[in-house]
């Protein structure tokens, strides 16, 4: 590659926005060069989205086992886990998705740059990047996309040591299985990672500063998941501010604050989910008129940063931190500089959000508190899985369905669901606010039978006091 090439578009960062935005340059016929430091696709596919469901379904096999005799499966002997077998299947399946990302730039003729870049100059072509790594080169792009994603946040005086105190990326390939576990922060990520230890047999403690568990979700489907993940022996200490940890030889001593209390809790292992910084250092942003809004970089609908010339999509620009809202939102910043007709800003209330715990979480769209708080006159609807004969079939008869609607449009408002395969059936409650389907139509919908899907029909229907079968 010659030095300093000219591109149409650079994008810094080959995770799921930066990777996307580049296919979709070239579709669009223009010239695309992505700059990844590490690995292609990312830390969702490498180190968060795609291995974290891979330990959560061995994490699922193990406590179906446990549970084979309730359908009339007997099986001898002990049920033991292989954690290296374990660990080496998550990296394998992030390894074979890595490579077919590859795949996908070589065959679109997207140039791939391996090294860490950063903005140099403005010229009268477009920006000229410096490229750090193996083979130290500059390029130039028309158009800049930033798309480095985020890191783990830290507490000054309790960082990880990648040993006792670990983030997301060790908790993933534990060399072993501790007996005890910390989990600080009960978003997405520390629930995920909590639900699969305890069903590894680890016994589990999460504390979170909030009034309760999985803040961003509905409160009602909040309380449901706090009860099941008691049920499963978990320890929820909530309204629990963290003091100190202390680590020595057998493991951390965590000190926490609850209701004007004191007390301290030690466990083998500890795991730090506080949320994220934006990756917004080092990359040359003081040369540029890019602001920055808590360490990530403000963009208008379209991606565009208050520098002409300069992008940002995905988890460097703030929440949702969600791949498919980062692919998305490539997309959209492409086909704007592309000059495409009808292109839209995302509607971040249209993003669907789902946690893969046991039971299952995913919603997308207001809560009730969010509703009301907006001014709306609603009508809530909830089905019950035990209600629902596919569910009751599977033996994972617990969870629900609630519905959202406005009272006076019929308007979806919300869809909130904890339960059995809940992150699949989620997207047709997304599809039908993205067409802006109202009640009438969500009713006169035929949904198969027997299938779990039926729950999404029975919560709409009960919003409007119509539910059969409950």
């Amino acid at each position: 590659m010659s030095d300093n090439k000219l591109y149409d578009v650079v994008v810094v960062g080959g995770g799921p926005g930066g990777y996307v935005a580049a296919i979709r340059a070239a579709q669009l016929g223009l010239s695309a060069c992505v700059i990844e430091k590490e690995h292609l696709g990312g830390i969702c596919l490498n180190w968060g989205c795609i291995p974290t469901k891979a330990l959560l379904r061995a994490a699922e096999l193990r406590n179906n086992l446990e549970h084979l005799s309730e359908f009339g499966i007997e099986i001898s002997g002990e049920v033991s886990v292989n954690l290296n077998k374990v660990v080496e299947r998550s990296r394998g399946v992030a390894s074979r998705l890595s490579g077919g990302v590859a795949h996908l730039l070589k065959k679109n003729k997207v140039d791939v740059i391996d090294g860490t870049a950063a903005l140099d100059s403005r010229t009268k072509t477009g920006w000229k990047l410096s490229v750090a790594g193996a083979k130290p080169t500059s390029i130039t792009g028309k158009h800049i996309i930033l798309a480095t994603g985020a890191r783990a946040r830290q507490i000054p005086g309790m960082e990880a040591d990648g040993e006792q105190i670990v983030t997301y990326r060790e908790a993933m390939v534990p060399k072993t299985m501790p007996k005890s576990l910390i989990v600080v922060g009960s978003g997405a990520i520390g629930i995920e990672f909590a639900s699969f230890y305890r069903d590894m047999g680890v016994e589990v403690t999460v504390i979170e500063a909030m009034d309760r568990i999985l803040n961003a979700e509905d409160a009602e489907i909040s309380a449901m998941a706090h009860k099941a993940f008691e049920k499963r022996g978990m320890k929820l200490l909530t309204s629990a501010k963290l003091q100190s940890l202390k680590k020595d030889k057998s493991g951390v001593t965590a000190t926490i604050e609850t209701g004007g209390k004191t007390q301290s809790i030690q466990a083998e292992r500890v795991i730090m989910a506080i949320g994220i910084v934006g990756n917004s250092e080092g990359i040359g942003l003081e040369k540029t008129k890019v602001k920055l809004d808590r360490g990530h970089i403000v963009t208008d609908g379209y991606g565009a940063t208050a520098e002409p010339g300069l992008y940002a999509i995905g988890d460097v620009t703030g929440a949702p931190w969600l791949a498919h809202k980062a692919s998305h939102e490539g997309i959209i910043c492409i086909e704007k500089i592309a000059g495409q007709k009808d292109v839209h800003p995302i509607a971040k209330n249209t993003v669907p959000g789902c946690t893969y715990c046991r039971p299952q979480i995913a919603s997308v769209g207001l809560s009730e508190a969010a509703a009301k708080a907006e001014g709306h006159n609603i009508k809530v609807g909830r089905f019950p899985f035990l209600g629902n004969g596919k569910a009751i079939a599977l033996g994972e008869d617990e969870g629900m369905i609630k519905t959202i609607f406005c009272a006076k449009t019929g308007a979806l408002l919300g869809a909130h669901m904890i339960g059995p395969e809940v992150t699949e059936m989620i997207q047709g409650y997304a599809i039908a606010r993205t067409l802006e389907t109202t009640e009438a139509e969500l009713m006169h919908t035929i949904f198969p039978h027997p299938t779990l899907s039926e729950a999404m029909h029975e919560s709409v229907l009960d919003a409007y006091d119509r539910a059969i079968h409950f």
